[in-house]
């Protein structure tokens, strides 16, 4: 249980520092298109924003299936 508490609370750690490094990152980014969703478009928003983003949540549900599977 320890264990899994732990790991949790690294991954928290850990995507929330990617976060803050990629809002510093994308300061200077130019660049800027709109992401289709099934209903409706989202506002301009930066590439880098997008891609971090995306790199981001899919760290963060790859840590969560680990979890759940070492039991």
């Amino acid at each position: 249980m320890f264990f899994l508490l732990k790991k949790l609370f690294l991954t928290i750690t850990l995507n929330i520092s990617f976060f803050l490094i990629l809002m510093i990152a994308i300061q200077n980014s130019s660049q800027k298109r709109n992401v289709n969703l099934l209903i409706t478009e989202t506002v301009k928003l930066p590439i880098s924003f997008i891609v971090g983003v995306s790199f981001i949540s899919g760290s963060i549900s790859a840590s969560l299936l680990g979890l759940n599977s070492e039991e």
